[in-house]
């Protein structure tokens, strides 16, 4: 993450506890072996008069795609484990309203970047599922809310 100052780091830990999600999902796969994948993102948003800000942060990251949407609206995504992991960790000294969800997402991506996917163990499915829980009730606007018992059979952990 370089030598950025913590000025830096505080302003984008409020502009992502203000105009932000935090998301862990599983997504449905077409290609390889398992046919889900765990996908974790961060998100800003920004109307897209003011998108200069959005690419600030980007700079100061050194990361993230950013895109129009058809509302006014810009996005900054950020996806990968050991990136959000790594951001993360700069970030919630700082988080005040989303702490519960940066630090669930921090626990997430710790055990997503150390462990392939089909070497997950029981133990640490069940643990995601926890966090992905933990995420999406902490969150103030989900589409569709999983249930653990539907997010245990997408993971094929019921008996």
């Amino acid at each position: 993450m370089g030598s950025r100052s913590n000025i830096d780091l505080a302003y984008i830990a409020g502009f992502l506890d203000g105009d932000g999600s935090l998301m862990l999902q599983i997504k449905k796969r077409a290609d390889g072996k398992n046919k889900i994948r765990f996908m974790a993102t961060l998100c800003f948003y920004q109307d897209t008069r003011h998108e200069k800000d959005l690419l600030w942060i980007q700079k100061v990251l050194r990361i993230g795609y950013l895109s129009k949407r058809n509302d006014g609206m810009s996005e900054l995504r950020i996806n990968g484990f050991a990136t959000i992991r790594e951001i993360l960790k700069n970030l919630i000294p700082s988080i005040r309203f989303k702490k519960i969800q940066a630090k669930a997402l921090f626990e997430s991506c710790t055990i997503l970047s150390k462990t392939k996917f089909n070497m997950l163990n029981r133990k640490q499915l069940t643990k995601l599922v926890d966090l992905i829980l933990v995420i999406q009730n902490e969150n103030y606007v989900t589409k569709k809310k999983r249930t653990r018992s539907e997010l245990f059979q997408v993971l094929g952990l019921t008996p």
